[in-house]
């Protein structure tokens, strides 16, 4: 019988991390290990389900690999796992989540799993998790100021209000006989899926707001 579990691509230069995070997913998923981005480019093909992806590798750096992902088109979802702290660079990057070393099991199984899920949302739920992840990183990294001060950050923030008042106006239109679920695939599965890093939402513009997108929940 063939293996039908989620597949992870594992991308660290060192082989002991990486074999490490493979022992970690093995019991979960089927698990590619590639020690390198020239070595991760040879795996990488419409199989791969989550990539797992350091940054600063000799040769072909992270960065590069993350490119050809979407040069490519795979269809997949990839977490940045790196010692490398998160700075505005990062809003131009198309990962869906990013860790900082050093990462715990927990943290790496939980990223895996929340990934593989989003992958069944819609593009648009899936591209307001991607957004409010840069965003969070940010908010955890520069002062007020600072965020100010970039225009790509504001963009991004614009951004993630359209696309919150587009997911209200799409779920008032609902047909109450239309499955919530056609939208939003096990959404409540995802455990806190925009708790910022502070414990608050990243989304939250006061005290009442306790839906992601925007507005109070009856």
């Amino acid at each position: 019988m063939s293996d039908v579990r989620p597949l992870v691509l594992v991308v660290e230069d060192e082989a002991d991390l990486a074999d490490l995070y493979a022992a970690w997913l093995g019991d979960d998923y089927r698990v590619r290990t590639a020690y390198g981005g020239r070595e991760a480019l040879e795996n990488l093909d419409s199989e791969v389900d989550v990539v797992l992806l350091d940054r600063r590798m000799p040769g072909l750096s992270g960065d590069e690999v993350l490119d050809a992902i979407q040069e490519r088109g795979i269809d997949c979802q990839v977490a940045m796992v790196t010692a490398v702290e998160p700075d505005f660079d990062v809003l131009g990057m198309g990962f869906d989540d990013y860790l900082v070393k050093p990462v715990a099991r927990e943290e790496l199984l939980g990223t895996v799993g929340d990934l593989e899920r989003r992958s069944t949302y819609d593009a648009r739920v899936q591209e307001l998790f991607s957004l409010s992840s840069k965003k969070a990183l940010l908010e955890a990294e520069k002062t007020d100021a600072e965020l100010a001060d970039n225009e790509e950050y504001q963009e991004l923030a614009d951004r993630l209000e359209r696309l919150r008042a587009e997911l209200d106006t799409t779920i008032d239109e609902m047909d109450e006989n239309e499955e919530f679920e056609s939208l939003f695939r096990t959404f409540e599965e995802v455990e806190d899926p925009f708790e910022d890093v502070d414990g608050s939402e990243p989304f939250a513009d006061d005290a009442d707001e306790e839906d992601p997108f925007g507005g109070v929940q009856e």
